[in-house]
């Protein structure tokens, strides 16, 4: 291996095809080469095209689990009374990526919306619009599912629904500042 981010994986693992989002397996001892790491996430691509693994299996890559999934998993297992706090379902949305663009998904403006819900029974569950760079982006059943996920593990959220809409669409304009700096355009 000639670069630090080649890998071969040490297992069989489950991953996410890029763009279709489909769900496949990666064989044990298959090469990769891992070209991001972001939201807790790894994209990598190898002979048979580009996947994500799941910070969870960063193992399989002899990596360890990422700095953003060990802090998840400690605020979800957090006391907490209440409604969740604003500024932290925003962060949680912030650590979510489309594999393919190194900008998360609110800077990249696909967050329409956050609606928290209080249930009779005291539960809050959490209600967000979202869209896509494109229609036809395969991996948004994918990056919605990481955005619920990032969503349950705040402090007072029982349930997160994540629904990807098209009104309006989704234009470059809509990316932020710091979004537009990362991906230069600015």
């Amino acid at each position: 291996m000639s670069s630090p981010n080649e890998r071969i994986l040490s297992r069989v693992v489950k991953v996410t095809v890029i763009p279709s989002g489909e769900a496949v397996e990666l064989p044990e001892q298959t090469h990769v080469t891992i070209t991001h790491r972001l939201g807790g996430n790894f994209t990598v691509v190898c002979d048979f095209g580009m996947f994500r693994i799941n910070g969870a299996d960063a193992d399989c890559l002899g990596e360890e689990l990422p700095a953003e999934a060990k802090a998840a998993l400690a605020a979800a297992n957090s006391p907490h009374e209440g409604p969740p706090d604003n500024e932290k379902l925003w962060d949680a949305l912030k650590s979510v990526y489309d594999p393919e663009i190194p900008v998360n998904i609110v800077d990249l403006g696909l967050i329409y919306s956050i609606d928290v819900k209080t249930e009779d029974s005291g539960k809050h569950r959490i209600l967000v619009a979202m869209t896509l760079t494109a229609p036809g982006c395969g991996m948004g059943p994918a990056i919605a599912e990481d955005a619920r996920s990032r969503l349950v593990q705040v402090p007072g959220v029982t349930e997160a629904d994540v629904n990807i809409v098209w009104d309006p669409p989704w234009h470059q304009n809509m990316i932020s500042e710091e979004g537009k700096m990362q991906l230069g355009l600015i």
